[in-house]
């Protein structure tokens, strides 16, 4: 699809509530009219995450090409499907959001504390979506179609791996929720969404696992899973989580473990 075509097709879905609203007379039918990927104003912003990526930036001006997500130095292809992974030169495992963090800082020059400062778009306060954001949709767009299948030999990634599944059974904060709460039994829901059960039902973590980033019709931009993470904990009444923090990659190695085997089918889009 050109970018003309894929220009098209997103304006064509860029405000579609209203008139979804009016037309549509249940949530599944508008869940339904959602699934056209073409028409996925995502393409959009992987077009500039691209752009971003081979871009010469910050104080090294430098572009990413070089960074190593797993797959070797520049290479994106499958990188995304084996994330969360051990990375020798940090020393730690990272997901792709923490891995993009280290190489702005390592090959472009930028601050940590810079990066962070602002790693979410906001509809709210007319803000886009950010460069962390568009980057993580261009590079995992770059594994659509492939098997997630994280790496699990490191000590330090089944390390995260346990730590992420106490913390989806910890209750914590003033509701004493904890992730297992509302993500370990069938048939729960909050308002119209449903809630999968990652417990009890693999195919309900590979159908959210698979399909993000996505494209959050109602925020009006992509969101990644450190977004989701954020988002859940603040639904908790829980104080901000930093981002890309041990917790969340903890948590997200093992909702990826939980969903391994699933295809990728990026970028999903979502109410």
């Amino acid at each position: 699809m050109t970018k003309l075509k894929t220009l098209a097709a997103g304006i064509a879905l860029l405000m579609p509530p209203l008139v979804m609203s009016q037309e549509l007379k249940t949530a599944d039918e508008y869940r339904a009219a959602l699934q056209d990927k073409f028409a996925n104003p995502a393409t959009l912003i992987a077009d500039r995450g691209e752009s971003l990526f081979k871009e010469k930036r910050g104080p090294k001006n430098a572009s990413l090409e070089k960074c190593d997500f797993g797959k070797g130095p520049g290479v994106l292809k499958g990188a995304f499907a084996e994330l969360p992974r051990y990375f020798k030169d940090t020393n730690k495992v990272e997901d792709l959001e923490s891995r993009i963090v280290t190489c702005m800082v390592t090959l472009q020059g930028f601050t940590e504390a810079k990066i962070k400062a602002q790693p979410f778009g906001s509809q709210q306060f007319n803000r886009p979506n950010t460069d962390l954001e568009v980057l993580a949709l261009y590079i995992a767009l770059q594994s659509d179609g492939m098997k997630i299948n994280p790496p699990l030999n490191h000590p330090k990634e089944k390390e995260a791996r346990m730590v992420g599944e106490a913390l989806f059974f910890t209750r914590h904060g003033p509701m004493d929720f904890s992730c297992a709460t509302c993500h370990a039994s069938d048939n729960k829901r909050i308002r119209l969404q449903e809630l999968g059960n990652f417990m009890g039902n693999q195919k309900d973590a590979q159908k959210t696992m698979s399909t993000w980033p996505t494209y959050r019709v109602s925020h009006g931009m992509v969101r990644n899973m450190q977004h989701r993470m954020w988002d859940c904990m603040w639904q908790m009444r829980l104080p901000d989580v930093d981002y890309a923090s041990p917790a969340t990659i903890a948590l997200i190695s093992y909702l990826t473990d939980q969903a391994r085997g699933a295809s990728l089918d990026i970028p999903g889009i979502r109410r």
